[in-house]
């Protein structure tokens, strides 16, 4: 996921960064380690026990806000313009998605790109069947995150990139126990073990074996000096 966050927004080490919802930093660290930046990512989440876990590093900056704070700039940042910045599975934590990344697209630097990397409106996990229904009636559709970044005056793409997961089976069990997903902590501990009764059910195989596949939504700023965008449009491609 590092690798194709890098990728997608074509981060180079002069980048000034900024994971926005970074929990506990672990994209953010593959990609200080890979890029090396000349100046430290900015890792920002406003749990202060996801970020007590972040890695020690010169190359990383924590910085304690939402993502609310950081767009309508309550909290200071230490960089005046953003050359990228990605939100990985943090979106749907938004109040407010439109007015929250338009106030992030007014700091990036000319040129600038914002990457939101979410899930899609449905999903193949093996989950158990209410936590499959409440995940839909709760995430956000990534074509409207990226008609945001379009009213916003970016120049949007939306892809969709998968891959296959192989989890042993007991191993996921402890996961959804444990609601590794935000909608498993809408659930009683009572409904989660029948849940994961109906998981066990379901699937008595040793190992689970899924696709997990995620919408890219990137925005592009214009450059003066370079590109010319004409905004307000959604390109869809898919990978």
């Amino acid at each position: 996921m590092s690798d194709r966050i890098t990728s997608a927004l074509e981060l180079s080490a002069d980048d000034r960064m900024a994971d926005i919802g970074c929990g506990t930093g672990l994209f953010a660290r593959g990609i200080a380690e890979a890029l090396r930046p000349h100046h430290p990512v900015l890792c920002v989440d406003p749990s202060a026990a996801m970020l007590d876990q972040l890695h020690s590093s010169s190359a990383l900056s924590p910085l304690l806000a939402s993502a609310e704070e950081v767009a309508d700039r309550t909290v200071a940042l230490p960089y005046r313009q953003l050359d990228a910045m990605w939100l990985k599975e943090s979106v749907h934590h938004v109040t407010d998605p439109a007015a929250t990344l338009a106030g992030l697209t007014r700091l990036l630097a000319p040129g600038g790109r914002l990457l939101v990397a979410m899930l899609p409106t449905t999903i193949e996990y093996p989950l158990f069947a209410e936590a499959l229904k409440r995940y839909e009636e709760f995430q956000p559709d990534p074509a409207d995150i990226a008609q945001h970044l379009a009213d916003a005056g970016l120049r949007t793409e939306l892809t969709f990139v998968e891959h296959e997961l192989r989890l042993d089976t007991g191993r996921y069990l402890s996961m959804v126990r444990a609601r590794y997903m935000s909608v498993l902590s809408t659930f009683s501990d009572e409904e989660l073990r029948a849940g994961i009764e109906e998981i066990r059910a379901r699937h008595p195989e040793p190992e689970l074996v899924f696709p997990d596949r995620f919408a890219f939504v990137l925005g592009a700023r214009d450059d003066p000096t370079g590109t010319t965008a004409s905004g307000g449009g959604v390109r869809t491609a898919s990978d």
